[in-house]
C-alpha cells in the first residue's frame, strides 16, 4: 500500500497584492502612507465641522498652543482731505487669540489566529472602522467649541430660552420648527454685524431631522438647481435665502436625561421654601445624579440644589410657586424636556480650527511580533490612531446658533 506524504510549506499570509507579510516586524514605507492615507480619506468626510473656519498648521516643537489672528476692522474715513497735505494714514489692528491643542486617539488589536483565518482583511476593515472614529470624534471636539459660542437665536426670536421651545404639540403653531423666516433672522443678524460670507454666501450646520422641517417649504431649492456638483461642500443638501446649508447627524442635539432610573418626569406633590416634596421616590443614585441638573416646572427653570428620596431643592426663589399635580421636566433641553436642535449659521473667519493633515492625524500599525519580548509569539497586531486637536472661536458675532425643536426627536449625539 502506498503511503501518502504531506510536505508543510511556508507561506507568506499577504496582507493586499504585494510582498508584504504579516510575519515582517515593521511595514515599508509604502504601506504605511497605504494606511494612514486610507484612515485619513475615511475620517475627513465626518470633518463636517472643521470646513469652514481658519486653519492653522499642528506646532512642533514649539508646545502646544495653537495661535489664530484677528483683524480689527477700520473705522470711517469721515474727516475730509486738506488740498496739497498727506494724511497720516491708518494702520492694521491685529489681535492674537490662542488655543490649547489636546490629545485623542483609540486602537483595535488583531490577533495571528484572526488575521489567519479570517475571509476579510480585518487590518483594511480596523483601519476603515478607526478612520470613521476618528473624523467623528474631532468632528465632535470642534463642533462642542462652536455651540459653546454666545450669539443665539431661538427659532423665529419666538421665545427667550432653550427650555422654552415647545415641540410635539397639536396646534402647528406653538411648535418651533425650523422655518424660512427663522432663517431670515439668522442672516439678517450676520448682516448686522458686519460678517463676511464665504465663497459668496452664509453657511449653515443642520441636523437631518430639522433639514426635512426645512425642506418642507415649497421655496427650499436643491442644489443641483444652482450649483454644479464639483462644487459642493461635505455634506451640503442646498440653499436658501442666501444660506448654503450643510447637512450632518453630528449638528449638535441638546438632550436632557431622565430624572431618575425609573422615570423620565417626576410629579409635584406639594412645595415650600425651596423645597419640592415628589410622588416618586428616588434612589441614592438618582438624587445624587440630580444635583446640579436644571428642572422644569410650569414653564419655570431651576437648579437642583439637593434631593432626598421624595424631595428636591431648588437654589432659586422662584417668581411662581410649584403647586401639587406640576410635572417636574428634565430642563437642559426644550419645554418638557423636548430635544433642541443646533443649527450653526457662520460668516466667514468666525472660528479657527487645526489641521488634520500635515501632522493633526496620524495613523499606527504595528504588526505580529513588532512588540519585541511584549508578543514573544507574534499573536498580536494593532491598528490604532491618535490626534491633537483643538477650535476656537474668533468673533462671536460671526456665527449664530439658531435653537429650534423638531418634528422628530433624536437623542443626546
Amino acid at each position: 500500500m502506498l503511503k501518502e506524504k504531506f510536505v508543510i510549506y511556508d507561506v507568506d499570509l499577504q496582507l493586499f497584492d504585494n510582498t508584504q507579510t504579516t510575519e515582517q516586524g515593521s511595514l515599508s514605507d509604502e504601506m504605511k502612507t497605504y494606511y494612514s492615507d486610507y484612515l485619513i480619506d475615511n475620517a475627513q468626510p465626518n470633518l463636517v465641522h472643521d470646513q469652514f473656519g481658519q486653519e492653522r498648521p499642528i506646532p512642533k516643537g514649539k508646545g502646544k498652543t495653537v495661535e489664530f489672528r484677528k483683524y480689527a476692522p477700520l473705522d470711517k474715513a469721515t474727516t475730509p482731505l486738506t488740498e496739497g497735505v498727506t494724511p497720516s494714514g491708518n494702520s492694521l489692528s491685529v489681535s492674537t487669540i490662542t488655543a490649547t491643542v489636546k490629545q485623542y486617539g483609540d486602537y483595535i488589536e488583531l490577533s495571528d489566529i484572526l488575521m489567519m483565518t479570517a475571509i476579510d482583511n480585518n487590518l483594511v476593515e480596523a483601519t476603515k472602522l478607526l478612520g470613521d472614529q476618528a473624523g467623528q470624534t474631532l468632528d465632535t471636539v470642534v463642533r462642542e467649541i462652536l455651540n459653546a459660542g454666545t450669539n443665539v437665536q431661538y427659532q423665529e426670536n419666538a421665545v427667550l430660552g432653550r427650555h422654552l421651545l415647545v415641540g410635539g404639540s397639536a396646534t402647528p403653531a406653538d411648535n418651533h420648527y425650523m422655518s424660512v423666516k427663522t432663517v431670515k433672522y439668522a442672516t439678517r443678524n450676520l448682516k448686522n454685524n458686519l460678517a463676511k460670507r464665504i465663497s459668496g454666501n452664509w453657511v449653515a450646520i443642520i441636523h437631518p431631522d430639522v433639514a426635512f422641517d426645512l425642506t418642507e417649504d415649497e421655496r427650499w431649492n436643491d442644489f443641483h438647481k444652482y450649483a454644479n456638483p464639483e462644487e459642493m461642500y461635505n455634506g451640503e443638501i442646498g440653499k436658501i435665502e442666501g444660506t448654503r446649508f450643510v447637512e450632518s447627524t453630528e449638528a449638535k442635539v441638546f438632550h436632557a436625561e431622565d430624572l431618575s432610573a425609573a422615570a423620565r418626569e417626576l410629579t409635584v406633590a406639594s412645595y415650600a421654601a425651596k423645597v419640592i416634596t415628589i410622588d416618586e421616590t428616588l434612589t441614592a443614585d438618582d438624587q445624587a445624579a440630580l444635583v446640579g441638573r436644571k428642572i422644569i416646572v410650569d414653564g419655570y427653570k431651576y437648579t437642583v440644589e439637593a434631593a432626598a428620596a421624595n424631595t428636591i431643592t431648588i437654589a432659586e426663589t422662584p417668581t411662581h410657586d410649584p403647586a401639587g399635580s406640576d410635572v417636574v421636566y428634565p430642563g437642559e433641553a426644550g419645554a418638557a424636556g423636548r430635544d433642541v436642535y443646533s443649527t450653526l449659521f457662520l460668516g466667514s473667519n468666525a472660528y479657527g480650527t487645526t489641521k488634520v493633515t500635515g501632522g493633526g492625524l496620524q495613523t499606527i500599525v504595528k504588526q505580529l511580533g513588532s512588540a519585541g519580548t511584549a508578543d514573544a509569539l507574534n499573536q498580536r497586531a494593532t491598528a490604532g490612531w491618535k490626534a491633537i486637536k483643538t477650535a476656537v472661536r474668533l468673533v462671536e458675532e460671526y456665527m449664530v446658533r439658531v435653537e429650534t425643536t423638531s418634528e422628530f426627536t433624536s437623542g443626546a449625539n
